[in-house]
């Protein structure tokens, strides 16, 4: 009869170690799908356009809880789905230029908002001009709700110049960290 009151236990002690463990792997899941979800996102960086800020490889942090207090602002480097494509099919990644009713244009090279050339050192110096077999005229008003960005590497990003403004909707959110490779660890916030 003892060999009978030891194997309840026992066996019982074994289901809940699983049913503790399968929690506990639950809990990290949906953990993990929060923070990713609500907080932070990890991307690697796929093309040149925002060399020489970002490199080609790089990875790095996007935090998403600022935008849930503040919208983006100028100088901000945010992510985004794509506009070319509904849903969130591809996410990029440029800086912000200016934001809902302020009006840009493209003089010479050089950019100008509300009538007054930036200061963009981070472009190292590469021109900006409108690109070719776009639909974007210049100056251009940016519409309310919406975003002018650009790549830091003018000479190679498809940007707003292509695609035009982006909704606020569409944007995943700010770029803070590059984590990898570690020579290159920084914010960029």
């Amino acid at each position: 009869m003892d060999l009978g009151q030891h194997a309840e236990p026992r066996s019982s002690g074994m289901v809940r170690s699983i049913v503790r463990n399968v929690a506990t792997v639950v809990f990290v899941f949906v953990l993990a799908w929060a923070l990713r979800t609500f907080v932070f996102q990890p991307y690697k960086i796929p093309s040149g356009s925002m060399e020489d800020t970002i490199m080609t490889g790089d990875f790095l942090v996007s935090e998403k809880v600022s935008y849930y207090f503040r919208d983006p602002q100028q100088g901000d480097i945010v992510t985004f789905y794509d506009p070319a494509f509904s849903g969130d099919v591809r996410t990029l990644i440029k800086r912000v230029v200016a934001t809902e009713g302020q009006t840009v244009d493209l003089v010479d090279g050089v950019v100008y908002v509300d009538g007054k050339p930036l200061s963009e050192p981070y472009t190292d110096a590469k021109p900006s001009y409108p690109l070719e077999n776009s639909s974007i005229s210049f100056p251009y008003t940016v519409p309310e709700g919406s975003l002018w960005v650009m790549g830091d590497n003018r000479t190679n990003s498809q940007d707003s110049r292509w695609f035009g403004a982006v909704s606020k909707e569409r944007v995943t959110g700010r770029a803070v960290v590059i984590f990898w490779p570690i020579p290159d660890i920084r914010s960029l916030a």
